[in-house]
């Protein structure tokens, strides 16, 4: 059996979710031989050439870094594969072809956060919170063809807070993550990890990507259900609604239930201290907002400079 730090790791990731995990292994001393991540892209007011936060980090550690436009280019395969990585581990990052997955001799390993096979799909922290989830958690698996069904390796359980939004749960996510990888790495290079089929359930539940729709506001649901709809898509991107025809972002609220006496979605307000939108059981009062145009801002600053169209 070869040793940990004899293995040969090619690591795939972009975003910062990524990034405690490759840093992690690093720390660990393991033999990362490259990293693979996201093309450099326009961004910011000047729109000047950005990198993924990967590619941040592993530029500052030395480490050689592939960006491939298209996974199956052979210029890149080629330069992959004289990598002569042993095991690959993936953290959000894109859909692999069979290709790319299938090149080590150990296999490729994703990190997933959910508890699979349940929220299979690009977006599981938000959906879980979305769908009111008390118990979510991460999942180290073997990439296989269909997306998030390979077989098992480590889980690991995170409970949700009550009032959590999904900025919180990834920040907490991203860092048991880092350890859920390095224990599977250990495990797998010992001989003590064994691979399992994931589990058969009676219902699914998907996380598939978000959209603007997925981000409106229904006010005819209830308090509860539009309540974890802001919370599992803050900060980013934000339930919304309109106010006086614009695009009103909702960051943070608070539940007020109670019979509404306004039609779902009307507007009470104060006008210093109190807004709320009135939904089926109550109201969702609004703490933290941002009209379009405007900056982030608390609901008392709101109030404090804005001058409503209709109350």
């Amino acid at each position: 059996m070869p040793a940990l730090a004899d293995i040969r790791i090619v690591f795939m990731g972009t975003p910062d979710f990524a990034v405690p995990t490759l840093k992690r292994l690093v720390e660990e001393n393991l033999n990362v031989v490259g990293v693979v991540t996201a093309p450099d892209k326009p961004a910011g007011r000047g729109m000047q050439l950005q990198s993924s936060a990967v590619k941040q980090f592993a530029v500052s550690v030395g480490l050689p870094v592939l960006q491939p436009e298209k996974l199956r280019d052979p210029a890149f395969l080629e330069a992959l594969s004289g990598l002569k990585a042993d095991l690959q581990i993936v953290v959000a990052f894109r859909m692999l072809p069979e290709v790319v997955w299938n090149m080590p001799p150990m296999g490729t390993v994703n990190l997933h956060a959910s508890l699979l096979p349940q929220y299979r799909g690009a977006a599981p922290i938000n959906w879980a919170i979305i769908e009111g989830e008390k118990i979510t958690g991460l999942t180290t698996f073997k990439l296989q063809h269909a997306i998030d069904t390979g077989n098992i390796l480590l889980q690991m359980e995170m409970p949700i807070a009550n009032s959590e939004d999904a900025g919180s749960l990834h920040d907490r996510m991203q860092q048991a993550g880092a350890e859920l990888v390095f224990e599977t790495v250990k495990g797998l290079v010992t001989g003590t990890l064994q691979e399992r089929p994931q589990p058969e359930a009676a219902v699914l539940m998907p996380a598939p990507k978000i959209f603007k729709e997925t981000c409106r506001i229904d006010f005819n649901q209830p308090a509860q259900h539009i309540f974890n709809l802001i919370r599992g898509l803050s900060p980013f991107p934000a339930a919304y609604t309109e106010l006086d025809g614009k695009m009103f972002k909702i960051y943070q609220a608070h539940i007020e239930v109670g019979k509404p006496g306004l039609k779902p979605g009307e507007l009470s307000t104060d006008g210093k201290t109190y807004l709320g939108f009135s939904c089926l059981d109550g109201f969702i009062a609004v703490d933290q907002l941002q009209l379009a145009g405007k900056k982030k801002m608390s609901a008392i600053e709101f109030l404090r400079g804005y001058h409503f169209e209709h109350k």
